[in-house]
């Protein structure tokens, strides 16, 4: 369980083909406070530590999670939001991130403003039901704000510093994201099909 408070910034180091899977090298300064067996989210993909190099961690990820998550497309050298699974003795600072990706998105506009940034992005119709206005919602890994939404067009504002400690500065149109929806409305909206089917 994370909070989408992202800790560190690594980089891709190496990647290795496993069969239809691969093997990701993230060096970090992270990697030393690591041990194997962790969970971590990497751009808000849960992974688990398989390996340690002073510096640089591995992890690995199987067909399922490259085919549902931006992780087939990594290349080395691509920068990567880190952050490790939350104590339960520390504060939520974020919000509930399970590190289970929902869908992708592709950002379709960036604005400028003086004080912050406007990201716009598009998702699937089918996720529309998870997604309110001022609500939580995860993009590679990062808490953030839902401030304007259309149908499945949302748009989040981003602070300088989140621009600056995260991989948001790396954004642009086109970029694919990760996105995970809240759990509370996965629950919700879950229940209500659930019911409606029932009846």
């Amino acid at each position: 369980m994370f909070t989408g408070i992202i800790e560190n910034v690594g980089a891709v180091q190496s990647i290795t083909e496993l069969g239809g899977g691969r093997r990701f090298g993230i060096q970090s300064g992270v990697a030393p406070m690591l041990k194997v067996d962790q969970s971590i989210a990497c751009n808000g993909v849960c992974l688990t530590v398989v390996a340690l190099e002073e510096q640089v961690f591995f992890v690995e990820a199987i067909e399922e999670t490259l085919r549902k998550t931006t992780l087939d497309g990594w290349k080395v050298g691509q920068r990567v939001n880190l952050e490790r699974a939350m104590l339960l003795s520390a504060r939520l600072d974020g919000h509930i991130v399970q590190g289970h990706v929902d869908t992708t998105g592709i950002i379709e506009s960036v604005v400028s403003e003086e004080t912050g940034w406007l990201f716009t992005m598009r998702f699937g119709p089918q996720y529309g039901a998870m997604v309110i206005p001022r609500g939580s919602i995860a993009i590679d890994g990062i808490s953030l704000t839902v401030a304007r939404l259309s149908e499945e067009v949302l748009t989040v504002g981003i602070i300088p510093y989140t621009f600056h400690h995260t991989v948001v500065s790396d954004w642009q149109v086109g970029t694919m994201v990760n996105v995970e929806f809240d759990l509370l409305g996965k629950y919700v909206v879950g229940w209500l099909e659930q019911r409606g089917n029932a009846t």
